[in-house]
């Protein structure tokens, strides 16, 4: 049941862009490197987006002192971290305990997919289907192709594409390793989350709807209803926060949007200064908001890519300023930064100086070289 408000109460506050920007940057450790571990910050930040196999590195690298790609790779090949299906029906890179509760809070996203898919699934019975698959590839681990001919040949006149879609929609599926490991790579292979890790859902702490708004809060608030129902790919959990309201604090930002956030929750000064940081494709940071101008300017919407090819994305005073990619040449990494504007002197110096510490501990190369220049043309 909703808090009353007394009719005296003072409005909320209301919170400018730049607030949001700061406080974001804040709780996603993008304002200051923070000295916690690779585990611990999958942890805070709810999991990493993991639809390709190197950018949950790159985040951890732009957010964390000291970072060693090895402590991520040996949290994945020990299993204490995995890539799974969650948030938003996408891949991510989770904590076991967090694979292992994620999954029925998620459901929903999947369920929508699923349904993209049902003309190829005509005549198809998704329980057994959900049972052929965990019998599978509990069996031993299997690539996708080995799945996808194994259910062929129950359902021989389904979609395979639709049939594959269903497979680790119904179950949750991990991609086991040598893929995601650093430096290695390997065809995407599955087994069910509690197989590959040896224990049922059971054996983690529970993790309801509520703790997982407290969770997002955390890492990502102060936000609204829609900005976590667009992270988590969920609807109707408005009732959530009514539930909560009471121990969380509420504003407004400048369109008059309320927002919820944790009471002890950092909310620094909206001139504290911000580094530049390197961002990968698909940072969660770039996602985890239905209202992304505290980091995405309007003028900059849509702009980190173009087509079905995404580049990534440089802050600059903590706002998304400009493009990046890196080439090989021989023994040479060459990262190519595109401004989205005409960066001040000090501002290209320091995203020089920012792209080379990166490439120093990101990549093997020998030489490094950093460039200005343009790789994508918006006006095509």
């Amino acid at each position: 049941m909703a808090a009353k408000t007394h009719r005296n109460a003072a409005p909320p506050a209301v919170l400018s862009t730049r607030a949001l920007n700061r406080a974001t940057l804040d709780r996603q450790l993008l304002l200051r490197r923070s000295p916690m571990s690779a585990r611990n910050a999958i942890t805070h930040l709810v999991g990493l987006q993991a639809q390709n196999t190197k950018p949950p590195y790159f985040q951890l690298y732009a957010r964390l002192a000291d970072f060693d790609p090895e402590e991520l790779s040996a949290l994945m090949e020990s299993r204490e971290a995995v890539r799974i299906v969650s948030l938003r029906s996408t891949l991510h890179t989770h904590t076991a305990d967090d694979a292992l509760t994620l999954g029925p809070l998620v459901r929903a996203p999947r369920d929508r997919e699923l349904k993209t898919f049902r003309r190829g699934l005509e005549g198809v019975d998704l329980d057994r289907l959900a049972a052929v698959t965990e019998e599978f590839v509990e069996e031993r681990p299997r690539p996708l192709g080995e799945l996808r001919e194994e259910l062929l040949t129950h359902w021989p006149d389904a979609d395979p594409l639709a049939l594959s879609v269903a497979a680790r929609c119904l179950r949750p599926l991990v991609q086991v390793t040598p893929r995601g490991l650093w430096g290695r790579s390997g065809q995407v292979t599955l087994t069910t989350v509690e197989q590959w890790l040896g224990r049922s859902a059971g054996s983690a702490p529970a993790l309801t709807l509520d703790d997982t708004v407290l969770r997002y809060l955390g890492a990502f608030g102060p936000a609204s209803v829609m900005d976590f129902q667009s992270w988590a790919g969920l609807t109707r959990t408005k009732e959530v926060f009514e539930g909560l309201r009471p121990g969380l604090l509420t504003f407004r930002d400048e369109r008059g949007v309320e927002l919820f956030d944790l009471p002890d929750a950092p909310r620094p000064d909206p001139d504290t200064p911000a580094p530049p940081r390197f961002l990968p494709e698909f940072d969660n940071v770039l996602l985890g908001h239905a209202d992304r101008t505290r980091v995405i300017p309007e003028v900059n919407k849509g702009r980190n890519g173009k087509g079905n090819q995404t580049y990534g994305s440089v802050l600059v005073d903590g706002f998304l300023d400009a493009l990046w990619r890196v080439d090989r040449e021989g023994g040479t990494a060459i990262l190519t930064v595109q401004p989205l504007r005409r960066p001040s002197r000090a501002e290209r110096t320091e995203i020089t100086e920012e792209a080379a510490r990166m490439l120093t501990v990101m990549t093997d190369a020998t030489d490094h070289d950093v460039r200005f220049g343009t790789f994508l043309d918006f006006e095509d």
